[in-house]
């Protein structure tokens, strides 16, 4: 019987093994596929995996902005046909208190699919069940009528207790009170090397690599921070600004479309332009989206924490956006000719 016995604790082991890998791999946001899995798996991996990645980020993933070199970015000159211009979208700071820890982009369907908490802007319904009928018939906090959704994880500051409720719903060691941006700033721009097309109306769109830090390398890192003081100088660490100063994200969304799709799996449907601006074969150029967030900056040395899968360790490497335009076709056709007549709107 005592051989039995080890054999039965090998094969329960090995299952259990077997399932939390599997909901660790399902914990990739950048993972459509997976999400899924995870999701199956939420109640045994919250149990396994929630005091994880718990606290603030490492002293690594901090740097004071005034050590971070200026950057010296040779801009691509803008070619004869460049759209030039600029639209920018007021939609508030989210004073409504819209959050969520589901991720419509990444896991439509699925109740809790990020494991974080999202801040949203815009569109005021959108959940994991919101379909392209329930987000246009929404109220929105956009001026204009624009009832696209914009969202994004929350920052925190992990030493300072979450009072409120939406800031104790996340869990997976993502705690503290949540910091709210003093300025939201949603604006799209044209393209270097010629003319944009409109935006599909309920494209989807995401940018940055929620799995960044256990990722190979920093491909998908696309979010650069700062601070508001020295505009010149960016990093892929959370910075240190000076006293009375505003710290700053800012993601840049991917915007070459392949003239098909408003939604993928894999995100193959919009990809980014070379440093040029030139489109990939098969794509089309449409209105990058820029989304800067400002706060005011804590004090010195104090914790701030993005929220973030649990093996992501809290990294802002790992931050990312979503977008799903539900502009009226009117209103895009006139953001795409103000972007196109180089005029800023």
């Amino acid at each position: 019987m005592g051989r039995e016995h080890r054999l039965l604790v090998l094969l329960v082991c090995l299952v259990l093994g077997g399932a939390l890998t599997a909901a660790v791999l399902g914990a990739s946001e950048g993972k459509g596929p997976h999400e899924a899995m995870s999701g199956a798996m939420s109640g045994a991996a919250s149990g396994a995996v929630s005091g994880a990645g718990s606290g603030a980020p490492a002293p690594g993933d901090f740097v004071d902005i005034r050590d971070v070199p200026p950057t010296r970015e040779q801009a691509s000159r803008p070619g004869p046909d460049a759209s030039t211009g600029s639209f920018t979208v007021d939609c508030g700071r989210n004073e409504e208190g819209h959050y969520n820890q589901d991720n419509l982009v990444i896991s439509p369907g699925l109740r809790h699919g990020a494991h974080h908490t999202h801040a949203y802007v815009g569109n005021r319904s959108t959940d994991a069940f919101s379909t392209d009928e329930s987000l246009a018939a929404a109220p929105t906090t956009c001026r204009g009528g624009d009832r696209s959704t914009y969202y994004w994880p929350v920052l925190r500051r992990p030493d300072l207790p979450a009072t409120r409720p939406y800031e104790k719903a996340a869990g997976h060691g993502n705690t503290g009170r949540i910091l709210t941006p003093v300025d939201v700033r949603l604006t799209f721009h044209g393209n270097p090397a010629g003319q944009v097309v409109p935006m599909p109306r309920f494209l989807r769109a995401f940018t940055g690599d929620a799995v960044a830090f256990t990722a190979r390398g920093d491909e998908g890192v696309k979010a650069r921070w700062g601070c508001v003081g020295l505009p010149d100088r960016s990093t892929t660490r959370y910075p240190r600004c000076p006293v009375g100063d505003r710290l700053t994200r800012t993601l840049v969304f991917p915007s070459c479309w392949n003239g098909l799709d408003t939604a993928g799996p894999e995100r193959t449907h919009l990809l980014f332009p070379a440093a040029n601006g030139v489109c990939p074969q098969n794509t089309f150029a449409v209105p990058e989206l820029r989304i800067t967030l400002a706060y005011d900056a804590p004090p010195a040395d104090a914790p701030i924490a993005l929220d973030s899968f649990p093996e992501q360790r809290h990294s802002p490497k790992t931050d990312h956006a979503m977008f799903v335009n539900v502009m009226t076709d009117d209103r895009m056709t006139k953001l795409v000719t103000c972007v196109n007549t180089g005029r800023h709107c």
